[in-house]
C-alpha cells in the first residue's frame, strides 16, 4: 500500500515536472521562434521551415524538451498501466518507502506514505 502511495507521488511528481515545463519553457520558445513563425504562417515551404529550425537552436531545443518530456513519461505510464510495475522499480520503491518511514517527520514525503495507516 505505501509503495503504491509513492509511485502514485511519482506519477503525480512527473506530470507536475511536464506541466511546469509547458508552462515555462514552451511559451518562451515559441516567443523566441515568433518571427520564423509568422513568415512560415504566410508562405510554408519545409525549406522554410528547415532552415528556421536550423537558425533558431535554442528555441528547437527548448520545444525538444517538452516533447520529449511528455513522450518519456507518456511511455513510461503506459508500460507501468499495460504491463505493471517491474519488479526492480518495485524494490526500489520498496527502499525508499522504508528511508522515508525510517527518516520519520522531518522527510517531506513522510506525511503522504508513511503517515496514513
Amino acid at each position: 500500500m505505501k509503495v503504491q502511495r509513492l509511485h502514485q507521488l511519482t506519477v503525480y511528481g512527473r506530470w507536475l515536472f511536464v506541466g511546469i515545463l509547458w508552462i515555462s519553457v514552451a511559451p518562451l520558445s515559441l516567443w523566441g521562434w515568433r518571427y520564423e513563425l509568422l513568415l512560415l504562417q504566410e508562405n510554408f515551404t519545409w525549406s522554410g521551415l528547415r532552415y528556421s529550425i536550423a537558425f533558431n537552436r535554442l528555441p528547437i531545443l527548448g520545444l525538444a524538451i517538452c516533447i520529449g518530456m511528455t513522450t518519456a513519461v507518456l511511455v513510461w505510464q503506459s508500460r507501468n498501466i499495460l504491463f505493471g510495475i517491474p519488479s526492480a522499480e518495485k524494490q526500489r520503491l520498496a527502499h525508499q518507502v522504508r528511508r522515508i518511514c525510517h527518516q520519520g517527520p522531518s522527510h517531506p514525503l513522510w506525511k503522504w506514505v508513511c503517515d496514513r495507516g
